[in-house]
């Protein structure tokens, strides 16, 4: 190593450390440590962009967690949420913060995925919404819990049935 790249490696150095060490910035660094987010169960909705239109609306939601009524202990679960929506459609960060809502509060894995569906609806109207709760195993049971809503007078367009290709079949020779 020649002694300039030394003296710049040096140099480097003692500038970062006195950034990393001087107070006036670690006061300013300090907002961006906090979190500003809490858990909320205000669901924010938005426009449906293609009200027009019934489309499939998927999500997967691996970080659910709330506590068992009886033992306190912590439950896991991953949510899937299918929905055709109507007019309006949720808000991410607003379904994120209502998720984290749950985490220190006991339910039991059925009445916690009928609320979460309940509230859904109630704050959406879709024209159809399944949401699908799949539990980790808790004392060797692992429990799924399935719960639909479906818009009266809704009905789902017939599905199409296409011929299905193998991935790159067409580059397969």
């Amino acid at each position: 190593m020649n002694e300039t790249y030394k003296n710049l490696c040096l140099r480097v150095s003692a500038s970062i450390a006195a950034k990393r060490y001087n107070p006036a910035i670690l006061t300013e660094a300090e907002p961006y440590n906090k979190m500003n987010s809490q858990p909320s169960r205000n669901l924010e909705t938005f426009t449906n962009p293609q009200s027009g239109r019934d489309y499939h609306i998927h999500m997967e939601i691996p970080e659910f967690t709330c506590l068992c009524p009886k033992t306190g202990q912590p439950d896991f679960a991953t949510l899937v949420l299918d929905y055709i929506a109507d007019e309006k459609c949720v808000e991410l960060k607003s379904l994120k913060l209502y998720i984290w809502s749950f985490r220190n509060e006991g339910h039991f894995h059925e009445d916690v995925t009928n609320r979460i569906l309940d509230d859904l609806v109630a704050a959406l109207q879709p024209r159809f919404m399944r949401l699908t709760a799949k539990f980790n195993v808790r004392g060797g049971i692992f429990t799924n819990v399935v719960a639909e809503h479906r818009k009266p007078g809704w009905q789902p367009a017939q599905l199409v049935e296409l011929t299905r290709f193998d991935g790159q079949s067409n580059t397969l020779g």
